[in-house]
């Protein structure tokens, strides 16, 4: 989701399925340089040192766990997390007493991103395919600098002007993943009523309908707008978004006035599912969303000049 400028709070209570934090730790957080890089090398270490004591080659550890001997490598250099349900796995097989997930939960806290925020980022970067539905603003992944500007002054209690221009600049940035060479499939719904409002002014306004405009006719970008006086709507309990990563897990993601929280559990992100698919049912089709933005562009053009 990332579109909104919620302020810092407690995460929100979920299963133990679930990661928890708040909205802004993802716009904080650089796509390019992880904070916790030092400590995710000592973990690494601790598990190539474990691994071969017990025998293992790192693809006959990924085998056990259908994980692939790539994703052992990339743990043991410190590239990719080691995460709290596959530490616990492999603590069991190699008999380590539990050492992983110690090392886990006592890591630094000076050099500490949240273990779901890495894991969100990672699958994040990784997906296949990204589904948005958003009722409060234009998605994240869509807005121009001087909207998402626009949506961190509009938090309460305000930023300063430094933290917004960060914000800003990683948002930007997190919005490389739509056009790389190999981008997911994307799909947004948005509802109406985040297209009525002017926020930054109309000239934002205005740019900002421009680019959604110019997104519409991305291959690969799939956006649908909810119009208003509908007499059903199965987006009610707000925004979420759904990840669908290379080995086909599906994940879940919402934010909440006061946190925000990842969801694994199937369950969970089967009813999220079933909502986005009973929204993209109650959704303008593409052709007619595109014709709603050439319209709302052309009144607002009409009424500046």
């Amino acid at each position: 989701m990332e579109q909104s400028a919620h302020p810092y709070g407690p995460p929100v209570r979920t299963r133990d399925s679930e990661r928890t934090g708040t909205a802004e730790e993802f716009d904080l957080m650089s796509t390019t340089t992880r904070r916790n890089a030092s400590a995710m090398k000592m973990v690494g270490a601790l598990l190539a040192l474990y691994r071969q004591a017990a025998g293992h080659t790192q693809r006959s550890l990924g085998e056990q766990f259908v994980i692939g001997e790539q994703q052992i490598a990339s743990i043991e250099q410190g590239r990719r997390p080691l995460k709290p349900d596959l530490a616990e796995q492999l603590d069991e097989l190699l008999c380590t007493k539990g050492a992983l997930s110690v090392a886990l939960s006592r890591m630094p806290e000076v050099d500490l991103v949240p273990l779901w925020a890495e894991e969100y980022l990672d699958r994040e970067r990784e997906a296949i395919a990204i589904s948005v539905y958003d009722s409060l603003a234009v998605p994240g992944q869509l807005q121009t600098t001087n909207y998402a500007q626009a949506v961190f002054r509009s938090r309460v209690p305000v930023y300063d002007e430094g933290e917004i221009e960060q914000l800003v600049a990683t948002r930007m940035q997190r919005q490389e993943i739509l056009y790389g060479k190999t981008p997911p499939t994307t799909s947004f719904v948005i509802w109406e009523a985040a297209l009525r409002d002017q926020l930054g002014g109309r000239d934002v306004y205005l740019e900002q309908l421009r680019k959604l405009r110019e997104c519409a006719d991305v291959p690969g970008i799939t956006l649908q707008v909810l119009p208003l006086g509908r007499t059903s709507h199965a987006g009610l309990d707000g925004p979420f978004v759904l990840l669908e990563t290379p080995d086909y897990q599906r994940l879940a993601y919402m934010e909440t006035q006061r946190g925000s929280q990842l969801i694994a559990d199937p369950d969970g992100v089967g009813i999220l599912t079933q909502k986005y698919a009973m929204l993209r049912t109650q959704a303008l089709n593409t052709e007619d969303t595109r014709d709603l933005l050439d319209r709302l562009g052309e009144k607002h053009e009409r009424h500046r000049t």
